[in-house]
């Protein structure tokens, strides 16, 4: 197993740098949905791939691929096919279901990294409490799959029936164990110690390489954009898979991964809430119930030192 170098706990720096990525994060399901009518989703998702490999490619060429090391492809290919899995379930789960569905299941990615990273990593050892947050999650996803009937869709999502909403939201869970695998391929291998730019590079390449293939296995290469498409597509390419993957795989570098991974939990708050704002999508009882149980397992999951400071500075000393 590799030498993986000493990471630090969360500072103010990477809770407002996190902040950020998670309002771009929470808008990336909107742009989807908003150009599928006219861009197929998968051919979105390996468009932006492509875009954002060859300005990452011609960045890293600029340096003279400077602090690049060798030795790291089979862990790139390894992370590269996880990320392509990852947007591939995504951009099939946005034909079947909502945005703001998407965007709570898409975010159960830390529990799948912190099971993995439990038996690889010992410093990613799961606590008592972080498995009570994982069966809390993992309840809060039967609840909203599995639960009664919450009647018919409305507003943005009245094409969608019940049955159809639960294969979109089955790929969404699929697409956060997908996203999960990605980030312990990058803990877990001498992809670990490379520059942030080149573990996006060869998640990028790889998930190009695959998607535009699958694009057209699957039938999806319908594309007619018009301008709202474009910006999406932009949006899509350069400022979530270029910008935003590039200053998190600096903070997977910087920070430990479950402890980083609590922050994130704040994506799902920002894509259902712009999701209803910007879609008009509905918020269903069932759903809100069982999005609530899986964010509060997410959170207890990657944020369980956290809590446990609070509760040591709320509980009074016993012993004076």
């Amino acid at each position: 197993m590799p030498v993986v170098p000493n990471r630090k706990n969360v500072d103010a720096s990477a809770v407002a740098i996190m902040l950020t990525l998670c309002l771009l994060w929470g808008m990336q399901q909107i742009t989807i949905k908003v150009a599928a009518p006219h861009v197929a989703p998968v051919l979105q998702v390996a468009i932006r791939s492509a875009v954002s490999t060859l300005v990452v490619g011609l960045v890293a060429a600029a340096g003279r691929w400077r602090g690049w090391l060798p030795g790291v492809r089979g862990g790139g290919f390894v992370a590269g096919v996880a990320f392509a899995l990852e947007f591939l379930f995504i951009a099939q789960g946005m034909r079947y279901t909502t945005a703001a569905h998407m965007a709570v299941f898409l975010y159960t990615a830390p529990l799948f990294a912190a099971l993995v990273l439990h038996w690889r990593l010992p410093a990613e050892r799961l606590a008592p409490a972080q498995w009570l947050g994982i069966g809390v999650a993992f309840v809060g996803i039967a609840v909203t799959l599995l639960g009664p009937d919450a009647g018919p869709p409305t507003g943005a999502a009245q094409d969608l029936d019940a049955s159809t909403m639960l294969v979109g939201d089955v790929f969404g869970i699929l697409a956060g164990a997908a996203w999960g695998m990605s980030t312990v391929a990058v803990r877990c291998t001498r992809l670990s110690e490379a520059p942030a730019m080149q573990s996006l590079f060869y998640q990028l390449l790889t998930s190009t390489v695959l998607l535009l293939p699958l694009a057209a296995l699957t039938g999806q290469t319908h594309f007619a954009p018009g301008p709202i498409d474009w910006l999406c597509l932009a949006y899509q390419g350069l400022v979530v898979s270029f910008f935003s993957y590039l200053v998190w795989f600096w903070i997977l570098r910087r920070y430990l991964a479950s402890r980083v991974g609590v922050l994130s939990f704040m994506t799902p708050f920002f894509g259902v809430g712009l999701a209803a704002w910007l879609l008009h999508e509905p918020l269903e009882p069932r759903f809100l119930v069982g999005a609530a149980l899986v964010l509060a397992g997410v959170f207890v999951v990657n944020g369980h030192v956290l809590l446990a400071s609070w509760l040591r500075r709320a509980t009074p000393d016993r012993g004076r």
